[in-house]
């Protein structure tokens, strides 16, 4: 691992090597394919027993610098990149799981990873439970029977509840030691908390959002031990999704994880003064952000969070107000995805989340009501005063 902060390691990778022709930055290697030095050299990458790569579907020299990057932000041995956070999350599950299998999954995640768990995996064979994990007693008695993978994400899409990673990590561990616990760590990010240090097997992104920070990519991790991020690349990767991220996307995810940690402060610093003017305001009902007290897991989060994020989600008295709201914001961006510099927000119930029913919905613990917010990195006082306008215009 890097002797260096990770502020330093972000920029300058593990080994602080020069790149090739003494270039600043890693190249773009725009190569599909690899030469090799005679049969037994080739013969030698594929086995993995020498170093060396093959085809870009497996790595590449701009694509291994962004992987050597995320294993040491989330603390793992490896870690393997994907084309978007959908494939590193399909290549992950359809890597260790198979017909007969048992998952216990958290009843709010990002709504396609619940449309892949509730009637994808489903009609393969795979048992789903669907539980709240914030609920310790749930979580022991979705485990009396056997388990392969437990899912749920750090700071829950859209709800924005935290799970204590450490106790159900430590739990399903002493239940069946060979049960994997996969967390999303998309909305924390490793700067926040590193699911693997509290327990956690295998830590996934949609690098998408913050790890890039300037939506114009898309691009996913899997990060874990070197055994299980082998198993992943060479099976989930190479041989079921093909979900390979290209060497220009992993060269501007390169850029983007310079600024990660500038950006992140900025997210929080920003989204705490948005939250605080929300939760004060009159016209909306309930604000969900981990770092107000009024946060339902709020000494969780002090607990595993270093940095609050920019992700709030908020509720005002009735979903038309809500729509509302929505059409009437000027500097904010109606747009799903999140981790931008611009603030985006958007509609959970019709958009990122329509895949749930009006009846899962509930279930998770939202409705239609729900706004969520991804705050940017404009002037606080701006976003606010946006929200203002469009609040009272929408409750007028």
């Amino acid at each position: 691992m890097s002797k260096y902060s990770m502020s330093t390691t972000l920029i300058h990778g593990t080994s602080h090597e020069k790149k090739p022709y003494n270039a600043l930055q890693m190249p773009i290697f725009q190569t599909s394919t690899y030469e090799f030095n005679s049969t037994k050299n080739g013969a030698e990458i594929f086995a993995g027993q020498a170093p060396g790569y093959a085809y870009l579907r497996i790595g590449s020299p701009t694509v291994s610098m962004v992987e050597e990057k995320l294993a040491a932000l989330e603390n793992t041995e490896g870690a393997v990149a994907f084309g978007s956070g959908m494939g590193a999350i399909t290549a992950t599950l359809t890597t260790f799981l198979k017909a007969g299998d048992r998952c216990v999954v958290d009843k709010a995640i990002y709504g396609c990873t619940f449309e892949l768990f509730a009637h994808k995996l489903t009609a393969f064979g795979i048992a789903v439970e669907f539980i709240d994990f914030t609920d310790m007693k749930a979580v022991r008695k979705a485990l009396r029977k056997k388990t392969t993978l437990v899912y749920f994400e750090t700071i829950s899409n859209p709800t924005m509840k935290v799970v204590d990673i450490e106790k159900v990590s430590a739990y399903a561990h002493d239940k069946y030691p060979d049960c994997l616990v996969v967390v999303d760590n998309t909305f924390a990010t490793g700067l926040s908390c590193k699911p693997h240090d509290l327990g956690a097997d295998i830590v996934v992104h949609s690098a998408t959002k913050y790890l890039n920070g300037h939506g114009d990519l898309l691009a996913g991790f899997a990060c874990a031990n070197a055994d299980l991020a082998m198993q992943i690349r060479v099976v989930g990767l190479k041989d079921v999704t093909g979900a390979v991220p290209g060497p220009q996307e992993a060269f501007l995810l390169n850029r983007g994880l310079k600024t990660l940690p500038l950006r992140m402060e900025k997210h929080s610093a920003n989204a705490m003064k948005v939250a605080k003017f929300l939760e004060a305001n009159e016209n909306i009902e309930s604000v969900y952000y981990v770092g107000l007290k009024s946060h339902p897991q709020y000494k969780i989060a002090k607990k595993e969070l270093a940095l609050t994020g920019g992700m709030i989600a908020f509720e005002p008295k009735t979903a038309e107000i809500a729509e509302n709201i929505l059409n009437n914001v000027e500097l904010c961006t109606l747009a799903v995805s999140l981790g931008d510099c611009e603030t985006l927000i958007e509609h959970p119930g019709s958009m990122t989340h329509s895949t749930y029913t009006e009846e899962e919905m509930i279930n998770a613990g939202f409705t239609k009501k729900l706004i969520r917010l991804s705050v940017g990195l404009e002037c606080a006082d701006d976003i606010i005063a946006d929200l203002a306008q469009a609040i009272e215009k929408a409750t007028k």
